[in-house]
């Protein structure tokens, strides 16, 4: 494990004096597990994996897989049905997108219960909607200008 700590400093360039302080811990602590005179406890690994939520424990631990996590937030354009059909639920504009991604009922306007809200909420921010764009599975888009 003096292996993996000691990639880490260098992949963070950090010194061990530095690395101490941030975890709090004795810097000799550091310098004796770098040595190889002491092995890390569990309280050293527990706080440097808290002070570091982006290095992999599994990592850390075992030296199993890449030094940090990787994190994925799927986007608005991800290609992820069930992603589609919250958005297109929560829109509430009555398009909907068959299993074969073909859109039906693209709509022209904004269903009046929704325009409306939407004008009354804005208009207590001070704020207009000049725009909305509804872009579709098949690479296709409606544009609804409010008048």
């Amino acid at each position: 494990m003096k292996d993996r700590i000691q990639r880490f400093l260098q992949s963070e360039n950090k010194s061990y004096a530095q690395f101490a302080e941030e975890i709090g811990v004795q810097a000799s602590g550091i310098s004796h597990i770098l040595s190889g005179r002491n092995n890390p406890s569990l309280d050293f690994v527990l706080k440097m994996l808290s002070k570091y939520p982006a290095l992999s424990s599994e990592w850390l631990l075992f030296g199993r897989g890449s030094m940090y996590k990787t994190i994925s937030q799927p986007t608005l354009f991800d290609n992820d049905e069930s992603l589609q059909s919250n958005i297109v639920g929560n829109i509430n504009t009555g398009a909907e997108i068959s299993g074969s991604d073909e859109v039906v009922d693209r709509p022209k306007e904004m269903p009046e219960e929704v325009t409306s809200e939407k004008k009354l909420l804005n208009e207590k921010r001070g704020v207009v909607i000049e725009k909305v764009l509804f872009i579709y599975s098949d690479k296709t888009f409606t544009e609804y200008t409010p008048s």
